[in-house]
């Protein structure tokens, strides 16, 4: 007997579980909940276990006209919060037998090429993290009809998509400012991202709400790309100009944050004894400058989670969950009470 005859077909598992083909088909192709009672379920996982069976995915594949693979698009490979995104998709991925290609697109604006002869061929769905709508019609196709798309960290009100999830933006910026505020800061600098995108214009928008009302409040701004250089240049030239000096600088997100912590220090100002500065996103960076970062933290591997369920609920027929994935704020030693006045006499 040869070795490829002796591998244990679904059959043998039916055989060894006491139950039929169709069931362990239910069972293995993820689509027993709710047909098959969990006690058969388990009986035929561990058959399959038991017997080191592995199904013909092309087979199978080629039978359901599907090829059970997803498509992340992100806007950069390097960034920590896409790789851990990608890391929580491809948890809920391999629960029910699917795999995820992950593939940059530049800036998240795009136009994303089609990283494949015919993505359309290739794939059974697209989630795409902090990109336009419009970037992936080379990949979807111009009408949008033939690949189901999953957005997430996107503008709601933008047509495209079939399911969204989203972190509650606004609200990480609401409570960075609130805890800044009620220190006593009145003079803010927000140094945000240079990109184009609706996520960080949500901070802007929000950040400005946040300082309404407030007596004595000035919000200057600054943009840079998200760099640690651009960003120190700059704080740099924005600190250079005339007038108070900020006692805050709230960032669009940490690599921003460790960029002005550097120009601070090379204007020769403490941080936070002079100036606090805030982060966003608690990247793995956030800790590893000194002072460590007060940040918002975003539960980036549940929004991968829930974007590849989304995408799996599409494809099954079924409504995605709905709701915006709450975020915290993580004060550390980057922040503090602002200096006396005449501490900030130049």
């Amino acid at each position: 007997m040869t070795e490829q005859s002796a591998r244990p077909t679904s059959r043998d598992v039916a055989r060894a579980a006491g139950v039929s083909q169709a069931t362990v088909s239910l069972v293995l192709g993820g689509k027993s909940p709710g047909r098959v009672s969990e006690r058969t379920a388990a009986l035929v996982r561990e058959a399959a276990r038991a017997l080191g069976y592995r199904p013909n995915i092309a087979a199978r594949n080629l039978r359901l006209g599907t090829t059970r693979t997803a498509l992340l698009v992100v806007p950069a490979l390097t960034n920590e919060f896409f790789a851990r995104v990608y890391t929580g998709a491809a948890e809920v991925a391999a629960e029910h037998d699917f795999g995820v290609v992950l593939y940059p697109s530049p800036a998240g604006v795009g136009p994303a090429r089609d990283p494949f002869a015919s993505a359309r061929a290739a794939l059974d769905g697209v989630i795409a993290s902090s990109m336009a709508t419009g970037a992936l019609d080379a990949i979807r196709g111009t009408d949008g009809a033939d690949l189901p798309l999953v957005m997430l960290d996107s503008d709601p009100a933008a047509p495209g998509a079939a399911a969204r999830v989203n972190l509650d933006i606004a609200d990480g910026i609401r409570q960075v400012t609130e805890h800044l505020l009620g220190l006593g800061h009145r003079r803010l600098l927000h140094l945000a991202s240079a990109v184009d995108s609706w996520t960080f214009d949500v901070r802007s928008d929000a950040l400005a709400r946040a300082v309404r009302g407030v007596p004595g409040t000035v919000v200057r701004s600054a943009r840079a790309p998200l760099e640690v250089d651009a960003a120190r240049a700059a704080v740099e030239s924005t600190l250079g100009a005339p007038g108070p000096r900020p006692t805050a600088v709230v960032c669009d997100g940490d690599i921003l944050a460790a960029g002005a912590c550097k120009a601070l220090r090379r204007l020769g100002l403490r941080v936070p004894e002079d100036v606090s500065v805030t982060g966003f996103d608690d990247l793995a960076l956030a800790t590893a400058v000194e002072p460590e970062l007060t940040t918002v933290r975003l539960p980036s591997e549940q929004v991968g989670r829930r974007g590849m369920a989304a995408l799996l609920r599409v494809l099954d027929g079924q409504r995605p969950e709905t709701g915006d994935l709450p975020v915290s704020l993580v004060v550390r030693g980057s922040t503090a009470p602002p200096p006396a006045e005449a501490d900030q006499r130049r």
